[in-house]
């Protein structure tokens, strides 16, 4: 099978190799080596270049005793890995544990995000993640203490790798009292010290703006070392990424529209000093 370009399919299922290798208990070369392969080719599989075929897949995965489930969701990924652009319905509701999005901030470099109506998920305190779940009828009360640990692990995973994160945030989000005037207050004092942070910078597009260049709704836009940015936009039981050279350059020349209109990291602090008092 020839090479291709990675896409974020094809990532997912270089990530769900190196799992299953993983939990083998086996290193890259042992697996080749069992497989018959050059460490070469594992590498191009794993990064989501392809350069094997079905059969070959198949006997690596025997190789590793994957089960049966993540063989066929492996299997999925590699005949679909060369399609740009994904759309992943959820069904009723998003899962508690999304694996894609997870995967691709674990090993970014930067993230550039845009959110309109809240704060940011990276920068939410627990109950302010609690205050939304527990306002969404599609979420079981039931699961409201596993989803706010699940974000909470997602959040420290991104906070403790201290990639650069630039968060344009909507003066309305500031103002919208999610979980009543407490929990709101402890939510501003949190954003004030986390836009303290070197690699965490703050910019609030104020109210007075007007119309903005990101009416269209939130997003993040994620940057990688050796890899094209990908944009990931969350809905209600749906999410959508983009992996491709258009919608990077228009979603960029929105995050540079929001640059000039949004305060500067100093300016943006102060309002939300304001606002928290």
């Amino acid at each position: 099978m020839p090479k291709r370009d990675s896409t974020v399919r094809g990532r997912e299922f270089g990530a769900g190799i190196r799992a299953a290798i993983d939990k083998a208990g086996l290193t890259g070369r042992g697996a080749s080596q069992l497989a018959g392969w050059d460490p070469a080719k594992l590498s191009d599989l794993m990064n989501g270049k392809g350069g094997v075929s079905e059969h070959d897949l198949i006997r690596l995965l025997g190789v590793c005793r994957t089960p049966l489930d993540e063989s066929d969701h492996l299997l999925t990924m590699y005949r679909e890995a060369d399609r740009s652009g994904w759309l992943q319905v959820h069904g009723e509701r998003q899962p508690i544990l999304p694996r894609t999005i997870g995967e691709h901030e674990a090993v970014a470099t930067e993230l550039l995000c845009w959110s309109m109506n809240l704060i940011p998920g990276a920068l939410q305190l627990p109950d302010y993640m609690r205050a939304l779940i527990e306002g969404n009828p599609n979420s079981p009360s039931e699961e409201a203490d596993s989803r706010v640990t699940a974000r909470s692990v997602r959040q420290q995973v991104l906070i403790q790798r201290r990639c650069a994160m630039t968060f344009y945030i909507h003066e309305q989000a500031l103002l919208l009292p999610v979980g009543g005037p407490d929990v709101m207050s402890d939510q501003l004092d949190h954003l004030m010290t986390m836009s303290k942070r070197l690699y965490i910078t703050c910019r609030i597009v104020p109210i007075s703006a007007g119309a903005h260049a990101g009416q269209a709704g939130s997003f993040t836009l994620m940057r990688f070392d050796k890899l094209d940015p990908v944009i990931f936009i969350d809905a209600e039981n749906h999410g959508v990424f983009l992996d491709d050279k258009a919608s990077a350059k228009a979603y960029t020349n929105i995050l540079k529209a929001l640059d000039r209109t949004a305060l500067d990291a100093e300016q943006s602090r102060e309002l939300i000093e304001r606002i928290a008092l």
